[in-house]
């Protein structure tokens, strides 16, 4: 019969390893996370108590990105950022799609003023992005 430290060692959360990782800073919003639909497990929609494996396929939103990565460890620790990078390897599709996802902003970027508008560009402004409805 096993005993419950040997279960955790094989069995390791979707939360609790995206934690570990260094995905997220805490289990929480983890697990908030993936209640909200930004992490895919293997082409599905994650579960927060999800049982991982090896070689699965994790794509998860942070911020504007969205990152495709490939579990390569498992562990139910949060270490250093260097072996939490071990665990896991991003594939290049998604590295590429990233970086030109990065490119698009930057060309789109918009300048910054030199000052704050005053009152009356203010009102310009909502005006201009809400619309007139008066």
């Amino acid at each position: 019969m096993k005993g419950k430290k040997d279960d955790d060692e094989n069995a390791v959360r979707l939360d609790k390893w995206l934690w570990a990782a260094r995905f997220y800073k805490t289990r929480a919003l983890a697990r908030e996370m993936i209640d909200g639909g930004k992490v895919h497990y293997n082409g599905q929609r994650g579960k927060p108590s999800k049982l991982m494996e090896l070689n699965a396929e994790i794509t998860l939103r942070q911020g504007n990105d969205t990152k495709t990565i490939t579990v390569l460890g498992l562990t139910t620790q949060r270490r250093s950022a260097e072996e939490a990078q071990k665990l896991y390897q991003e594939t290049d599709a998604s590295i590429a799609s990233r970086e030109k996802i990065s490119e698009a902003r930057k060309m789109n970027a918009m300048p910054h003023p030199d000052r704050r508008p005053d009152k009356k560009e203010r009102r310009t402004l909502i005006k201009f992005k809400y619309g007139d409805s008066e």
